[in-house]
């Protein structure tokens, strides 16, 4: 067998991951044939036969190791739930998955997919320069995409991002609310930027946005410019009409890429009115260079009882009126 593998991490973060009476290292160790020994600083992975799979491992560790310091709650039922058939990421997916992370958020821990579709949504960015992400909430939609679009920033492949929302009223009227239009419209605005603020120093973020290279607006921003070597992200694109979502489309320039966000049951337009991103989900499919990825209530991060919500308003739909 091979020599064991040293995974670098502090007693207290340990602690976090470990789970009551280190549940979760051996719920790893059963699952991928290894011995995880704890008692030295950091862990040692070992193989533990000729089909252990040292790689799966040590991605699973890095998602768990993001998980508590994001303070999720880790343990034998959360990693479980995480490798349940239905949602899991295969050993052998978790093989292919790259072993660097997309990048290391302001703390210096590891961004990586936690799930099938992230995966998946990661490699749909790599092949294409449209790509449609639509689900839930919960699922990482926005915080991966403005994952990757920092990535690009900070790899020189985008001279600049742009992060854009349609100020859709969900309930509420923006007449109602205090300040001038910038104030008015800085709460729909406001989920990009703790995505944001994860992810950037906030000496580097402010940087970024002084010199024009982050931008953060609403949609309406947006009509009549042409967005070069720019990585473009459009969330809650549901409350898009189809005339916006076309206007958006169109902004793309030379060497760009643009993911489009959103979640078709939280359309918060006019009743009647069509949501523009399913229209152009429908309308473009088949154009090569668009991609579009599907996730679903098995990719909720958020609280456990976040998937059971979901699952019960989707059970639910159609018989309320």
């Amino acid at each position: 067998m091979s020599e064991p593998i040293r995974y670098p991490i502090s007693d207290d973060l340990k602690r976090l991951m470990a789970g009551e009476n280190e549940t979760v290292f051996r719920i790893l160790e059963s699952r991928f044939c290894v011995a995880i020994q704890t008692r030295l600083p950091g862990l040692f992975i070992e193989a533990k036969e000729e089909n252990s799979n040292i790689q799966a491992t040590l991605t699973l560790l890095d998602q768990i190791k993001l998980a508590a310091q994001n303070g999720t709650p880790i343990s034998g039922e959360w990693i479980r739930r995480l490798l349940e058939p239905q949602h899991e990421v295969l050993s052998s997916e978790l093989e292919n998955i790259p072993s660097e992370p997309i990048l290391r958020n302001r703390y210096g821990f590891p961004v990586v997919p936690r799930t099938k579709n992230q995966y998946d949504l990661i490699k749909a960015v790599e092949k294409n320069d449209i790509i449609f992400a639509k689900g839930p909430a919960g699922t990482g939609k926005t915080f991966l995409a403005v994952a990757l679009a920092v990535a690009s920033l900070e790899r020189h492949e985008a001279e600049r991002i742009c992060l854009v929302r349609p100020a859709v009223e969900a309930g509420e009227s923006l007449g109602y609310l205090p300040g001038d239009l910038k104030e008015k419209i800085a709460p729909y605005l406001r989920p990009i930027h703790d995505s944001l603020a994860e992810l950037l120093a906030p000496e580097k973020l402010k940087h970024y946005q002084e010199i024009g290279a982050i931008e953060v607006a609403p949609l309406a921003y947006m009509r009549g410019r042409t967005l070069k070597r720019a990585f473009i992200i459009l969330d809650e694109a549901q409350n898009t009409t189809v005339a916006q979502m076309k206007m958006f489309l169109t902004r793309l320039g030379t060497h760009s890429k643009a993911i489009i966000t959103g979640d078709a049951s939280q359309v918060d337009l006019a009743k009647g009115t069509v949501s523009g991103l399913n229209h152009a989900i429908d309308l473009l499919q088949h154009i090569h260079g668009i991609a579009h990825v599907e996730f679903n209530g098995t990719d909720v991060l958020r609280h456990r009882l976040v998937k059971d919500v979901i699952a019960a308003y989707e059970k639910n739909a159609g018989q309320t009126k």
